[in-house]
């Protein structure tokens, strides 16, 4: 409880306080669901983007395996140096609940000179879209990691304020609007009590001046 004296003044500063207490506990309440909500469909598509990365991966490499059977390992290495390719990867920003995440957006641009289709294999030209799509989805892989990393510290923070909130500043403002109250209340008793005393008093040396 708060070292405050017992006024007016200061029980009507500790219930505003304590009124503005509990409302920023609802309102951090409330933030604290919506992260957990966001952050649990975070990881459930993580999740599945850490499966589809794997897979496409995979299926990546087993076209490349198949280019280098057709054509020889040799000449993929020569065709794969004329893959005049550029990756551009786009990052963006998006909020949720004041906490900024992370979007990215990979995108692929064609440039020559390129291989020729003479000579090569159509797993070559697989081997190149697959591996296309695969660093996309780890661009989005990736984006799903920080967001998640992020909203978690979020989460651990807002948790803290909300328990701090629940647990040690609302109660300690309780007890001094309720210990403040009492007080006020003890004194008017008090007030009450002399001014009845002193009012008989007078009263009483009234009547006795008036007897002759």
């Amino acid at each position: 409880m708060r070292a405050t004296a017992p006024t007016k003044t200061n029980l009507l500063k500790l219930r505003e306080e304590l009124k503005f207490a509990r409302l920023g506990h609802e309102l951090l309440d409330q933030k604290r669901n919506i992260l957990v909500v966001e952050l649990l469909t975070l990881v459930d598509q993580a999740s599945d983007y850490e499966k589809k990365v794997e897979e496409a991966l995979a299926t990546a490499y087993a076209s490349l395996q198949e280019a280098a059977l057709t054509m020889g390992k040799l000449r993929v290495s020569s065709t794969g140096a004329a893959v005049n390719m550029r990756p551009t990867v786009t990052l963006k920003q998006r909020k949720v609940m004041g906490v900024v995440l992370p979007v990215v957006e990979t995108a692929f641009e064609e440039r020559s000179p390129h291989y020729s289709p003479l000579g090569t294999s159509v797993w070559m030209d697989k081997s190149v879209r697959d591996f296309q799509e695969a660093l996309k989805l780890m661009g989005r892989f990736a984006e799903l990691k920080a967001s998640i990393m992020r909203l978690a510290a979020e989460v651990r923070k807002t948790i803290r304020k909300v328990n701090a909130l629940e647990k040690i500043a609302i109660p300690d403002l309780e007890e001094s609007v309720h210990y403040i109250q009492n007080r006020l209340e003890e004194n008017e008793r008090d007030m009450f009590t002399l001014m009845k005393l002193v009012k008989n008093r007078l009263t009483r040396e009234e009547s006795e001046a008036a007897i002759p």
